[in-house]
Parts: C-alpha cells; sequence; structure tokens
C-alpha cells in the first residue's frame, strides 16, 4: 500500500488548510497511486511560527543529546528500511536495491552529523596583553528553510536536516511532489527520534510560490537548496536580496576521462553502472566519456556491451537493473535530446528508443563521435544516455572537461601518477575520483564550483553554512 502524505507542521501530520492535494504517479506504470497536500501561505506561516518558536529551545539542548536523538532517528531508518524503500521505489521508480541502499545510507549520514555536531568547537586566540582573553564561539545560524529533489529524496534531504539539526539550527523542509512519501518518512524518522515538532517541518506545493514565501521571510536565516542550474541561480539571487547565507547544489554535466594507460575493463566496469544508476537521474552521473584513440574502441565495445545488458523494468522486480525515468516530461526531453544528436551526426551505438507505452522506460543509450554543437554535449542529459567521444592528447582532454561552466563531478582512469596529479591540478571541478568512484561519503566534501553551486554538503565543510562565527575579547579588570 502507498501512503498519501500529509505536511507536517508545527507538531502535527494534517492536510493543508485548503485541502489541495497533488497526484503522485508511480513512474513504471503512470498510474495515480496516492495523493500529497499541498502548503498555503497559511500553512508556510504556521511552519515559520513554530521554527522560530522552537530555535530558542533547540540551540539549547546540548550537543551530546542532540547526537543521541539522531543517532536514535538513524536506527529507526534501519528497521524501517523494507518498508521506505518499497515506497521509494513506487514513487521514484529506483531498483528496490537502490531504494534500500539509499535509505540505510542516510542513516549512516545521521550518525556522522550527529557525532560531528558534538565536535563543532570554537577556539582560544592567545591575546598579546596579560590579562585579555579571546574567544572565538560557534552558534546556529537560526531558522533554515531547505529545498529537496525528487531523484534522492532521502539522501538529499537527510544532509539538509542533519547539518541544521545537529548544530541547534531548526528547519522547514520543502519536499518533492513527485516522490512525497519516502522523504516523510525520513521527517517520521526524526520525529519519532525524539526531535521536537516544532524544530522540523515538512511542506509540499508549488516550489516557485513557496521559495517565494520562504527566503525573504525574517524568521529564515539560511536556505539550502538541490537542483537546477536555472532554479538555483533566481533562488541564489532571493537570498542575496535578503543577505540570506545559501547553499548551492546545482547540476552538473560531469566528464569521465579514460586515458591510453588505463585498466580499460576495470574502467568500463565502474564506469558504466556509474552512468545507469537510477536511469542517469544523478547529478554526479558521468556524461561525457573522453577516451583516448588508443583504447576507444576496446572502451566503447566494452560500455556497449553492459548498456545491452542491463534489464529494465519495473524497481519492485527483483531482476530489475534500471528503473524508469520520473516522469514524461523527463522522458520527453531525453527523446529531443538524443533526436537532435542523431540530427546533428553522432553515431547511435545501442538504444535511443522509448520501451513499450506503458510508464516512462528508456533503453541505455550510448553515443560517439557527438558534435560538440549538438545539445547533448551542452545540457545536462539527466537521463541513461552516454556520450563517449575520443582524444589524441592530454591537453585536448583536459580541455574539453573545462569547457563548459558547470564543475560538479569529474573522474580519471590512468595508472600514471603525473597525469594523477594533472587531473587533479587541471579540472575545473568540486569533487574528482580517479580511477574509483569515490564520491558523496558522509564525511567528504560534497559541492561544486561555477555554474554548478557553492558551498557543501558533507563532511565537517558541511556544517559551516548553519554556523555563526563570533569573536569575543574580554579584558580582566
Amino acid at each position: 500500500m502507498y501512503p498519501n502524505t500529509d505536511l507536517h507542521i508545527a507538531g502535527r501530520w494534517r492536510s493543508g488548510a485548503e485541502s489541495r492535494t497533488l497526484p503522485v504517479l508511480n513512474p513504471a506504470t503512470g498510474e495515480t497511486i496516492g495523493q500529497c497536500a499541498v502548503a498555503t501561505t497559511a500553512d508556510l506561516d504556521e511552519a515559520l511560527e513554530a521554527a522560530g518558536r522552537a530555535f530558542p529551545q533547540w540551540r539549547s539542548v546540548a550537543p551530546f543529546e542532540r547526537c543521541k536523538r539522531m543517532r536514535r532517528a538513524a536506527d529507526l531508518l534501519r528497521e524501517r528500511v523494507d518498508a521506505i524503500a518499497r515506497v521509494m521505489t513506487m514513487e521514484q521508480g529506483k531498483p528496490l536495491a537502490e531504494a534500500k541502499v539509499e535509505t540505510l545510507a542516510a542513516a549512516d549520514i545521521i550518525d556522522w552529523f550527529a557525532e560531528e555536531g558534538k565536535r563543532a568547537y570554537g577556539r582560544v586566540i592567545p591575546a598579546r596583553a596579560d590579562g585579555v582573553l579571546q574567544a572565538v564561539v560557534k552558534e546556529p545560524v537560526g531558522p533554515v528553510a531547505c529545498f529537496t529533489p525528487w531523484n534522492f529524496p532521502i539522501n538529499q534531504a537527510v544532509r539538509k536536516i542533519s547539518a541544521a539539526l545537529c548544530t541547534g539550527c531548526t528547519v522547514i523542509l520543502k519536499g518533492p511532489e513527485d516522490t512525497p512519501a519516502s522523504c516523510a518518512e525520513l521527517v517520521r524518522a526524526f520525529l519519532d527520534a525524539g526531535i521536537p515538532g516544532d524544530a522540523l517541518s515538512l511542506v509540499y506545493g508549488d516550489p516557485g510560490e513557496i521559495s517565494a514565501y520562504l527566503i525573504p521571510h525574517p524568521v529564515i536565516r539560511k536556505i539550502s537548496f538541490t537542483g537546477s542550474t536555472v532554479v538555483g541561480k533566481k533562488l541564489a539571487a532571493l537570498a542575496g536580496e535578503h543577505m540570506k547565507r545559501a547553499t548551492m547544489e546545482l547540476g552538473g554535466h560531469a566528464p569521465a576521462i579514460v586515458f591510453g594507460d588505463a585498466d580499460v575493463e576495470k574502467a568500463v566496469s565502474v564506469l558504466a553502472p556509474s552512468k545507469f544508476r537510477n536511469a542517469g537521474q544523478v547529478c554526479v552521473s558521468p556524461t561525457r566519456f573522453l577516451v583516448h584513440d588508443s583504447v576507444f574502441d576496446r572502451f566503447v565495445q566494452g560500455f556497449s556491451d553492459f548498456a545491452k545488458g542491463v534489464k529494465v523494468g519495473d524497481g519492485l522486480d527483483p531482476e530489475t537493473k534500471m528503473g524508469p525515468l520520473i516522469h514524461s516530461r523527463r522522458l520527453d526531453a531525453i527523446e529531443s535530446l538524443t533526436a537532435d544528436a542523431e540530427s546533428a551526426g553522432a553515431t547511435l551505438r545501442t538504444g535511443g528508443k522509448r520501451i513499450g507505452n506503458r510508464g516512462n522506460f528508456f533503453e541505455p543509450t550510448v553515443f560517439t563521435e557527438v558534435p560538440l554543437s549538438s545539445r547533448l554535449m551542452n545540457e545536462e542529459p539527466f537521463g541513461p544516455v552516454a556520450i563517449i567521444n575520443r582524444f589524441s592528447d592530454d591537453d585536448e582532454a583536459f580541455a574539453e572537461a573545462n569547457r563548459l561552466p558547470y564543475g560538479l563531478a569529474a573522474y580519471a582512469y590512468t595508472r600514471s601518477v603525473e597525469r594523477s596529479a594533472r587531473v587533479m591540478n587541471q579540472v575545473e571541478s568540486g569533487m574528482i575520483s580517479i580511477n574509483h568512484h569515490g564520491l558523496a561519503l558522509p564525511e567528504v566534501p560534497f559541492g561544486g564550483v561555477k555554474d554548478s553551486g557553492y558551498g557543501s554538503e558533507g563532511g565537517p565543510e558541511a556544517l559551516d553554512a548553519y554556523l555563526v562565527t563570533k569573536f569575543v575579547t574580554q579584558a580582566n579588570f
């Protein structure tokens, strides 16, 4: 059974003030499986009042006690993983195994932030004069508005909630309307673990209306957004108008460079599954594969063979390795991008078509010789489409890797220490993974540069945006 999803405001799960709802569709069937409550301005006002009211109390709770409650929330997620994962697969489409991994990874993220919150230390600075104390104090910034997407409905929200709560901030989370129920289960775990009801609200509704109301509101002191670059720029500008702190985790178009000295089979075995994970609907998904001439044919053959062997279907089927796209709009976008690539002269190696007429399924697709003028080379596909182009010298690969205004993630495969150093120093990206995929662990930074945003949602750096640095100097007379 798929649950209808209510708002959570001021300690109560309830419908919106006007009882409006939005349908939730199963992307594998196109059928309506439930309803999601829609928040009005009156609902947002109540959530804002609750967040402001709870902040003085929550910030005064000792970090050690906050940690215990958060770790209990992590345990609840682990206990409920089977039920939560099934709900996530029904509303988002990803295979059940991937949904379980996401839920369990969220529990690990909560655990890590809970412990890190106990270590958000200030410091004492040696004074230049006797009898003077100079101290740096870290304090929570205040109520936070968080905006999260549908592709990882738990993973994206948990980073924001955990960083905020562990530092003593309160939260209004604007969840994803396409995948509301699994996000709601994350919030429920926090509340059942003892997080005060006023300290954590969950709302759904029109993204533009909610962001336009919450961001300028004087109660809100910081925002955190994960989503497209186009929307992120608008929200960042709005936050800037009101001097609000902002963390922006935006789009990418990740290059993956395979040098001539790479272990080609190893590269294929890691890059291909990563490309088609969550049907390619991953912000750090490798998309532009830049492969040296000397290994190009081997890499293309191995990658294409993998793509042809991916079993596409309903995520609840244990044999499925790739589920549907989230909605028909995404399916239309992928069809448009692939048609444009073919018309521009790209070579289609496999895939390229919608599967059936029920649900939002698209074939794992591989293109080679894709012209730079095509949309696919310039727009993030956010789907199961791989672009494999060749290069003949290293500088050519670095130039293409840095050509676009994005800089979220990048990958490289080489046996050369010198080349690895050049990748690290010359590729413009917030995250670089060489010879493996080691991104998105709780303890490491997660964020981009250029049009891919700013700030971090992982590692100790993630706490910085939720903390105010206060300097105190005192002379003893």
